[in-house]
């Protein structure tokens, strides 16, 4: 993993930076020390196959924002919110089919509130998106790797 070295606010304001990622220990601590860097009205949108790292990632995101305890995605729930150093909004717009879904989740109560809002499948609510969010992109590259691509939009 090619974090070593930078410093948090590299990792955490990237115009458009590539990781590569050998295990899902290295994908967890990616999201850890980008979650460490994150702060009220942040954003950030999660696309990828299943089964790329996404709640893994979002995991290590909500340990760095100082959440204890397990984190699940939310693919039936919609939303879960956690308690840390400030709320997290995490989102799983998987089961949702269209744009008028998403806006009758009231999704601008997440996007525009009090915490952290990161969404996985993020690609069903681009329209949604405020300016500056954080794009991550999620590939397999192999079994246990990962690329991640990381663009400030």
């Amino acid at each position: 993993m090619k974090v070593k070295g930078k410093k948090k606010s590299e990792i955490r304001n990237p115009k458009s930076e590539t990781f590569h990622t050998s295990s899902p220990e290295e994908t967890l601590e990616l999201g850890r020390k980008i979650g460490e860097g994150l702060k009220v009205g942040d954003v950030v949108a999660l696309t990828g196959e299943l089964g790329t790292g996404k709640t893994l990632f979002t995991q290590g995101l909500v340990q760095g924002l100082g959440v204890k305890g397990y984190v699940k995605s939310p693919s039936f729930t919609i939303v879960n919110k956690y308690e840390g150093s400030l709320p997290v909004y995490h989102l799983d717009l998987y089961r949702l089919g269209d744009v008028n879904e998403i806006y009758e989740l009231g999704i601008e109560e997440y996007l525009y509130g009090d915490g952290v809002c990161i969404i996985e499948w993020a690609e069903k609510a681009y329209s949604f998106l405020p300016h500056g969010y954080l794009l991550i992109k999620f590939f397999y590259t192999g079994e246990r790797t990962r690329k991640i691509e990381i663009t400030q939009r």
